[in-house]
């Protein structure tokens, strides 16, 4: 998309602008029709089309070839020009989409001012729209332990296909930057990457975000599927699509094509589609939310991408990944984290996942003091403890007798320092203070297991063992 096409059945009008525009450097087509006209944007799609309303001989006038280029090509920015011009021509021309409207005899400056207008608004919408492509979170991915391992080797294995991938987990664990980093890492890389947020998009509205709009009042504006034409389309949260809308959306799956909201013509689009979810999709079905076939058609490839109760080790890294960034784009002040600091983050909860965990650092970075480092104090969560480092008990545990208080603290911090190592015994022993043989007797004694789950270990209460039972 580099030329300019000129159309007009006038040869001397058409060679004469022809002639000016390669003076000014721009290259250029000529068409003295509608079929010369058509078969060269079928060649080559050109960067900008100047167009004669009248035109002798031809199956097409120039509002028809209007309609039918912003119909399948509605990046293409279009002057129309006429001898025979008039306020309802122009009306009608601008409302299909033209960019302007010149009347012949026309002002050679002032068609250049045009042509040149007409130019830079298509470049700086093409940039705009490069721009939002790449606008989101970052396609590095960082851990180290086990779960994130088998996370990263499943991504992989997806990239150099087109398989329809399922990313499943609860809410925060980094989803969209699973979904990007299989499309930064495959062959649609320099293609789009286009997010539907089924969540935020008004059910009335959806049909029209998805497949565009065609008409006469409002022109052609391409949905999200022709945006993302050649590359990914990402349904974020597809359990929030609307019943009615995701019978069209299996339609377009098994086509590649659709049609825009008011038109009657048929758009073909090449894309992969990734889908996530926080949701049972299988209850979502059985109590009527979500379709069978749909699930199917989108549950291709189902990857697993764990949560951070199961990544308790790649905390550290985590917080340091995302204080440098935060640092990078944002300029707040690049901290490290203390020992004792980055051993509490281990051990919080974290309901919110990785996605909270950036957000309390941010928090910090932006409330935090003047040190270069991250003290404990600063994390939330922190009860403040006296010149006696006393320990305020929770309400439970202040009510119970010392035996059964002593054990549910050990229990419940052993299960938190096990979690933390990646279930790594050994480790969990060396920081404790115990030997390993010593840990797992006691482990036995309180009724805990370790046991796999997606990809690593993780300690919890056995069911079967009485000791764990209040």
């Amino acid at each position: 998309m580099s030329d300019i096409l000129i159309t007009d059945d006038e040869r001397d009008i058409r060679e004469l602008i022809g002639d000016i525009l390669k003076d000014d450097g721009f290259a250029v087509r000529l068409a003295s029709n509608s079929d010369e006209c058509m078969a060269a944007i079928e060649a080559e799609k050109p960067a900008l089309m100047i167009l004669d309303i009248w035109l002798k001989d031809s199956n097409m006038d120039g509002i028809d070839i209007l309609k039918a280029v912003k119909r399948d090509h509605p990046d293409i920015p279009i002057v129309i020009i006429s001898g025979h011009g008039n306020i309802e021509i122009a009306v009608a021309a601008i409302k299909q989409g033209a960019y302007d409207f010149i009347e012949k005899p026309f002002n050679i400056d002032q068609l250049m001012v045009v042509i040149t207008r007409a130019m830079e608004a298509s470049r700086l919408r093409r940039e705009n729209i490069a721009l939002k492509r790449q606008d989101g979170p970052a396609t590095e991915m960082v851990g180290a332990c086990v779960a994130f391992k088998t996370l990263k080797s499943n991504l992989d294995k997806v990239t150099k296909s087109n398989g329809r991938v399922m990313l499943t987990g609860p809410a925060g664990v980094g989803k969209e930057v699973a979904a990007r980093y299989i499309h930064s890492h495959s062959d649609r890389a320099s293609a789009p990457f286009v997010v539907v947020n089924s969540a935020s998009i008004e059910p009335d509205r959806m049909e029209e975000v998805l497949f565009g709009v065609e008409g006469t009042d409002r022109g052609v504006e391409k949905g999200l599927f022709e945006q993302a034409d050649g590359g990914v389309l990402f349904f974020d949260e597809i359990a929030d699509m609307p019943l009615g809308t995701q019978s069209k959306i299996l339609r377009v799956l098994v086509d590649q094509r659709f049609q825009r909201v008011g038109g009657h013509t048929d758009v073909s689009v090449d894309i992969r589609v990734i889908s996530s979810t926080n949701r049972d999709l299988m209850m979502e079905i059985d109590v009527g939310r979500f379709r069978q076939e749909l699930y199917h058609r989108l549950n291709v490839v189902p990857i697993v991408v764990p949560s951070l109760e199961e990544r308790r080790e790649d905390i550290p890294a985590l917080a340091t990944h995302f204080i440098e960034d935060m640092n990078r784009t944002q300029g707040l002040p690049l901290r490290t984290l203390s020992e004792e600091a980055s051993s509490m983050l281990q051990t919080m909860v974290w309901p919110g996942n990785v996605r909270q965990l950036k957000n309390v650092l941010e928090r910090v970075l932006i409330l935090g003091g003047d040190s270069d480092q991250i003290d404990v104090s600063e994390l939330p969560q922190h009860e403040e403890a006296s010149d006696e480092e006393r320990v305020v008990l929770s309400t439970r545990l202040s009510t119970l007798p010392l035996r059964e208080a002593r054990e549910l603290f050990e229990r419940e911090y052993l299960l938190t320092q096990i979690n933390r190592f990646g279930g790594n015994i050994s480790r969990t022993a060396n920081f404790v203070g115990m030997e390993r043989s010593a840990l797992h007797r006691k482990l036995k004694s309180l009724g805990i297991v370790t046991k796999n789950k997606t990809g690593t270990r993780i300690a919890e209460l056995d069911e079967h063992d009485e000791t764990g039972a209040e």
